[in-house]
């Protein structure tokens, strides 16, 4: 093979991954920088998202109206769950929401369990995106790894848009900064919270939705993806959503060409590289100390 074009589909797979990881630890800062919650309990709504895609798209015969579907259902869950549970952890100690989020972990599992069973599932690519680009005589790329990145993308361009140039982007940004100070002027950081933590949960979910037809759909998914959502959150620094996206695309890099390079260190990587940037910016790339 081409050594160029090998890099070339190397960087795409990693581009592509990073992104996803982007759409799941975005939402994880912000409700660390802002509520001030770790939320161990995050990498379960990425699979919620995978389970309900599959449900829906069997039911409806379409991706597109699976997630069209699932994302609204997303937004109230997360709404419930700040309401019913999250809520109470603001002025608590770090252990509480520990241990509470781990109980949630346990509830969805089992709750999981109950509807979907054990078993793994799959969900087809759209029809629209079921074909691959060529790029040599024996190779091409799949079409809907391309589109899984612009989606992403383009999200990540709303997201800055909103948190740059809107009322609720400079709350948004208030409160992960400080909190306190939020409330004293005047801004109903109760509220924010809940908006956060609402949409927090929908990227989430809407992460597991559209990586479900090339990560396939099946039990835990959502404890391994929580870790290196946690590396790219101290990597970029505690709500920053710039901070999210290089950190994501770096981590997404480095895995894939770990993987490729040195496949018996693949693992130690990701870690390698949070060590790196700690040991040169103690508060992430992004962090309010850098």
């Amino acid at each position: 093979m081409d050594p160029l074009l090998f890099f070339l589909i190397q960087v795409l797979n990693g581009v592509q991954y990073g992104l996803l990881l982007f759409l799941i630890a975005a939402g994880l800062t912000l409700v660390f920088g802002i509520m001030g919650v770790i939320n161990l309990a995050h990498g379960s709504f990425y699979m919620l998202g995978a389970y309900v895609a599959f449900s829906l798209s069997e039911a409806t015969g379409s991706l597109t109206l699976a997630v069209l579907l699932g994302l609204p259902l997303a937004v109230v869950f997360g709404l419930v769950l700040e309401w019913v549970f999250f809520r109470r952890l603001y002025d608590r100690d770090h252990l509480y929401q520990v241990l509470l989020t781990y109980g949630l972990i346990l509830m969805i599992e089992e709750t999981r369990s109950l509807i979907w069973g054990d078993d793994v599932h799959g969900v087809k690519v759209p029809a629209a995106l079921d074909w691959s680009i060529p790029l040599t005589d024996t190779l091409s790329y799949p079409a809907y790894r391309l589109f899984i990145s612009g989606v992403c993308l383009a999200v990540a361009a709303a997201m800055a848009l909103v948190i740059r140039n809107t009322r609720l982007g400079m709350w948004v940004r208030a409160g992960a900064t400080n909190r306190e100070m939020t409330e004293v002027l005047g801004i109903d950081v109760g509220r924010l919270s809940m908006a956060v933590f609402a949409a927090g949960v929908a990227l989430a979910a809407f992460a597991g939705m559209i990586a479900a037809p090339v990560a396939s759909v099946f039990p835990g998914m959502g404890n391994q993806i929580l870790i290196i959502s946690f590396v790219v959150v101290v990597i970029g620094g505690i709500g920053s959503i710039k901070g999210a996206l290089v950190a994501a695309l770096l981590i997404g890099l480095a895995d894939t060409f770990g993987t490729v390079a040195a496949p018996e260190i693949a693992g130690m990587s990701v870690y390698l590289l949070m060590a790196a940037v700690l040991l040169w910016r103690p508060s992430g790339l992004f962090g309010r100390g850098s």
